[in-house]
């Protein structure tokens, strides 16, 4: 493990394997180095291709959080973080963490590539949208101590699970892990700003994007398929079976693919 130091204090840990052009994995809800398995395997499997970093975001695992949280300072992290990588780096972001790699994009910080699986943008009615009180739910929960409760709310209201599906996690051995990140679900709800795809803000990134999705989940489908549209330099790839917690094996050739070559226009 290393750590590096974003422009807050805030220490930011994260692993570095592999060698070659550098490639860093931002992980989406309650994911990080600890609890997300599917990541951490994911990075061994590009590590034999590129130099991959593998990072906690503030306020999980072995990082620090400094607060009053706000979503610049994430993206400080990454700042720090790819001139940690030697200046620039490739990004991979998965579900909100799709979302905060594309704002990093978009702020002008040094991405020579964007890859991003299910992104969380709705662009048309197959399910609700996020209540207008959506973080404030989840800091009052967590305020008051009630970090299941949180994480319920969580899954039912922006996952979409129902309720009676979700009670019966509370017993799984990954609920604690859950709890013990709940904060920052209040922070992966402010990046992703109530689902809204900011269509005329993409029309200047000229970054190579590959969006992809796998299908199953109508409305990051089509979001998906929006964003690809949106970005000049878009490019919108379905992984047919795979859900929302993609199989490293399924989307590491995906990536290996689109960050070693150069880039070829988009197809459409």
């Amino acid at each position: 493990m290393e750590t590096a130091i974003s422009s807050d204090g805030t220490p930011i840990a994260y692993d570095r394997t592999g060698q070659g052009p550098a490639v860093m994995l931002v992980s989406g809800a309650l994911g990080h180095r600890g609890f997300d398995q599917s990541m951490g395997e994911l990075a061994r499997r590009l590590a034999g291709h590129f130099t991959v970093f593998h990072y906690d975001r503030r306020g999980r695992g072995d990082s620090g959080d400094t607060p009053p949280y706000a979503v610049q300072r994430e993206l400080e992290d990454l700042e720090v973080l790819l001139a940690e990588a030697g200046g620039s780096a490739s990004l991979y972001g998965s579900s909100s963490g799709g979302n905060l790699a594309l704002k990093a994009a978009r702020e002008g910080l040094p991405v020579t590539k964007l890859a991003l699986w299910e992104p969380n943008f709705l662009v048309d009615r197959s399910r609700p949208p996020l209540p207008d009180d959506y973080v404030t739910e989840l800091e009052e929960r967590v305020g008051d101590g009630r970090r299941g409760d949180a994480v319920e709310y969580f899954m039912t209201t922006a996952v979409g699970l129902p309720a009676e599906f979700v009670a019966p996690m509370r017993e799984m051995p990954m609920w604690p892990g859950m709890e013990a990140v709940a904060h920052t679900l209040a922070y992966d709800g402010r990046i992703v700003d109530g689902f809204e795809l900011p269509t005329a803000e993409l029309e200047a990134l000229d970054t190579p994007a590959l969006v992809m999705a796998g299908g199953q989940t109508p409305w990051l489908l089509s979001g998906a398929q929006a964003l690809a549209r949106a970005l000049p330099m878009g490019d919108f790839r379905l992984l047919e079976g795979q859900g929302h917690d993609v199989a490293a094996d399924a989307v590491a050739p995906e990536l290996i693919e689109f960050f070693a070559v150069a880039h070829e226009p988009a197809r459409r």
